[in-house]
């Protein structure tokens, strides 16, 4: 195999090191990803393999040409992004996603979307009062939509935000545990107080949950309630009996909006018992004002080998 190169342009010293990470830790990624040793020097990037590898490598470099140009320094899930792309023969559009905000932390940070299917689930969540996002663990589907939330309670868009999930999981019912409802609740509730904390740091919250701003509770506390001006996010929805999918979503009271998540593949229901989530997304396709929206293991923003345990669980049928 030759050796190949991609000469990246008018890349001063400040943005070749944005582009190869502490220690090169980037083209070790590069490397490691493509099956090619990538090395990096006087703006030049060379590596040696055939021509449809090569083609794949200057995809993602380019990718990636994009963060380093900005000064920002790219990250290592940027890396593995920018390849699964490469590997499908697509282009990572980064300059897109980072140019939509979707809220900001209590340090300040911007949150964006990372990957091709969150900006999607974040247009969505802008357009339509109701939306499905269904997809695999590490997607960002609960993250996002409380960002949302959180953004849209401090502009004065709605009044309150409402976090939900099911309660029963795995069997294991509520009763059984020790403690009041909230002692027994928060618990399951764990990802959402900390997309919370994320935003509003644990003081802010605790006075917006006291003062009724937010509320967090289990699905069962939805029944006979019309939720106005509200943000109403239901998590963990695969776990929802078709029933309380349908008493769920008719809680939508005018000014409010719903995100519905869920991942299919981690049912915990009783055998024989269909999801909720599976129903109501056949069910409800092809309703202009609800947005369906589809993450894959693509989507996945944890740690690299997430990913690869999704996608082998998915080959296995599970």
């Amino acid at each position: 195999m030759e050796l190949q190169s991609i000469q990246l342009n008018g890349m001063s010293a400040s943005q070749a090191l944005c582009f190869s990470g502490s220690s090169d830790r980037n083209l070790s990624v590069l490397s490691e990803y493509f099956g090619t040793e990538i090395s990096f020097r006087d703006n030049t990037i060379y590596c040696r393999c055939d021509d449809e590898t090569f083609a794949k490598i200057r995809l993602a470099v380019s990718s990636l040409y994009q963060i380093a140009r900005s000064e920002r320094t790219v990250s290592q899930s940027e890396v593995i992004y920018a390849c699964r792309m490469a590997m499908q023969g697509k282009s990572a559009s980064f300059d897109e996603l980072s140019s939509v905000i979707v809220g900001r932390t209590l340090s300040g940070k911007a949150v964006v979307p990372k990957t091709a299917g969150q900006l999607d689930f974040v247009k969505a969540m802008e357009k339509h009062p109701v939306v499905f996002a269904i997809g695999p663990a590490g997607t960002g589907k609960t993250f996002l939509a409380v960002i949302k939330a959180v953004s849209m309670l401090k502009k004065g868009d709605i009044r309150r935000i409402v976090l939900t999930r099911p309660a029963v999981e795995a069997g294991e019912n509520l009763g059984f545990l020790p403690g009041d409802m909230k002692e027994k609740v928060d618990p399951y509730l764990t990802p959402l107080y900390d997309a919370l904390h994320d935003m509003l740091g644990s003081e802010q919250t605790e006075r917006l949950i006291e003062k009724g701003a937010i509320e967090i509770a289990p699905l069962a506390f939805m029944r006979g309630r019309t939720l106005d001006d509200s943000f109403v996010i239901l998590d963990e929805a695969q776990n929802t009996t078709p029933s309380q999918m349908k008493m769920f979503l008719t809680r939508l009271g005018f000014h409010s909006r719903m995100v519905i998540n869920g991942d299919i593949t981690q049912i915990d229901l009783k055998y024989g018992t269909k999801s909720g989530l599976t129903e109501a997304a056949e069910l409800l396709k092809g309703i202009e004002e609800i947005g369906m929206i589809h993450l894959t293991s693509d989507d996945v923003v944890r740690h690299p080998l997430v990913q690869k345990i999704i996608e082998r669980y998915s080959e296995a049928g599970k």
